[in-house]
């Protein structure tokens, strides 16, 4: 099999290690400006720098967005931002619009641009025109099937890489175009301030009765009719790389260290047994629902609908982030973790990591804090706190429980 790329998403430098320790090939994130997850952490100019030099010391690669929409006041400042871009040494820059990729291609030259899926290219000749005008891969806009997918890497015949999405929140609107979170807060999800207005509840009226609501509930909690299911791939994920994909996105820039660990994880073990020719085992696809996440759809990629999740717009999940393990003291003979959600002295915690110690169990009965103080309830965030165990966990490993905490 080719070799293809896991690309994980990261909103800060603590996520980066995490997709870094569990198998990323490369990474996406952005800078303070110009994304479009401006809610997300995102990183300084320090932060891209020490970024960069951290994942190329890994032999990763790191990829900048700089996906908004832009108006003209905006390329005052977005000049010297792609030539910065350019000397930190960042792989690539994710663009979506026409005017930033001529920009990119003049200031900085040696920046190469991949083409977010935000430009909607869903046909072979909008991707041949896009590698005319300088752009070295291609982001496929979601709406996609297999075949078309194919008959476009046929047809590029490796001129350009084509990148798409294979697991995570997928955006109601074709492409990612919405103007749904203006519309209702004035806040431009096409410059990275979306609210996610559709996932919100919404009820309905009819215009000469309007103080009596229309029953389109599908429960009693309303009807979620823009609320789209998440993307998984996993299931036919060696079908997707038969198509001609090149690079596998994960999406959730603004999701937690411990969705960005599990999933790159399961998807990073998933792409090795595909390449080492084994039969799709189904405990990966039970990992994926051990973090939040809406009901999966296919997408669009077996020819299907995406689907619109009815029942609820919030995420489920069967275990919840409750540590992060920073390292093993030998001296103690514990695991010295950071606090991320509340678990209490006995409590049965599951190891999230890429060694043999996955999903293996520890009891968490001796926990102990910085000075040494036994902790029965481990209430208080980011605490270090050491707990007994003979397992020597590795830095960013992950401690999940089962329900009741968010991941």
């Amino acid at each position: 099999m080719r070799k293809v790329e896991l690309l994980s998403p990261v909103g800060s430098m603590n996520k980066l290690t995490t997709a870094l320790h569990f198998g990323a090939d490369a990474v996406y994130l952005a800078g303070k400006d110009f994304g479009l997850r401006a809610y997300a952490g995102n990183f300084s100019t320090e932060e891209l720098l020490s970024a960069v030099s951290l994942c190329h010391s890994y032999g990763k690669k790191v990829y900048v967005t700089v996906n908004i929409f832009a108006r003209n006041a905006d390329f005052g400042s977005l000049k010297e931002y792609l030539q910065f871009l350019a000397q930190t040494g960042a792989d690539a820059a994710i663009i979506a619009d026409p005017g930033i990729v001529a920009l990119a291609s003049k200031v900085a030259p040696s920046l190469d641009i991949h083409l977010s899926t935000q430009a909607n290219t869903t046909n072979k000749y909008a991707v041949s025109f896009w590698k005319d005008v300088g752009v070295k891969r291609v982001v496929l806009a979601r709406e996609l099937a297999l075949d078309d997918i194919k008959e476009t890497a046929d047809f590029i015949n490796g001129a350009v890489e084509l990148e798409a999405f294979v697991h995570g929140a997928m955006c109601i609107s074709y492409s990612g175009r919405c103007l749904l979170s203006s519309y209702l807060t004035s806040r431009d999800s096409n410059r990275g301030e979306c609210v996610q207005a559709c996932r919100w509840e919404y009820r309905f009226t009819e215009k000469s009765r309007p103080n009596k609501q229309l029953t389109l509930e599908e429960d009693t909690r309303g009807s979620y009719i823009l609320n789209s299911k998440d993307l998984c791939a996993m299931p036919f994920l060696d079908k997707v790389i038969d198509a001609g994909v090149s690079s596998l996105k994960i999406e959730g820039r603004m999701k937690s260290e411990y969705y960005v660990g599990a999933v790159t994880g399961a998807y990073r073990k998933r792409i090795d047994t595909i390449a080492e020719g084994k039969p799709y085992d189904k405990i990966l696809m039970d990992e994926l629902y051990k973090v939040n996440h809406r009901e999966y759809t296919d997408g669009f990629y077996l020819n299907k609908e995406a689907g619109i999740c009815y029942n609820t717009s919030k995420p489920d999940n069967e275990y919840g982030f409750v540590a992060e393990v920073k390292g093993y003291d030998e001296q103690r003979g514990a695991v010295i973790v950071e606090q991320r959600n509340r678990f209490f002295s006995g409590d049965t915690l599951e190891i999230l990591s890429p060694s043999e110690y996955h999903n293996r169990q520890i009891i968490a009965a001796e926990i102990y804090d910085e000075t040494g103080d036994s902790v029965a309830d481990c209430k208080h965030v980011q605490q270090t706190l050491f707990i007994k165990s003979p397992l020597r966990l590795e830095k960013n490993d992950i401690l999940r429980k089962r329900r009741g905490y968010e991941g």
